[in-house]
């Protein structure tokens, strides 16, 4: 990836939305096989926490996940991403369209 290129971080719900709605694993292939893809080149990537939610399950997803997407789920404790969260908990905490309670539950990072 070239330097100061784009790196969308992918979250939860893309993942398990598409696995379980809209783009199963024996329907869409290509859907799967373009993610991992974009990871190879450095474009999209996940974090720990994802990958922890959807080890609870226990489907295709889960499998995938394990077997051909666990490199691109970065750990939380790297400290270029503990910074960058910081900077989204203040950009989070000014705006006013979301509850405190959301913002708390956010800042908490279980979630």
């Amino acid at each position: 990836m070239a330097s100061g290129s784009l790196k969308y971080v992918l979250d939860s719900n893309v993942f398990m939305e598409a696995a379980r709605r809209y783009y199963s694993f024996d329907f869409a292939k290509p859907f799967w096989g373009s993610l991992f893809d974009y990871a190879k080149q450095g474009l999209i990537c996940s974090i720990d926490k994802v990958y922890d939610e959807i080890k609870n399950g226990n489907d295709s997803l889960k499998d995938w996940a394990e077997q051909d997407f666990h490199a691109y789920f970065l750990s939380t404790k790297q400290t270029d991403v503990l910074v960058s969260y910081a900077s989204i908990v203040q950009w989070a905490q000014q705006q006013h369209q979301f509850l405190q309670h959301a913002k708390d539950v956010f800042m908490e990072g279980k979630n």
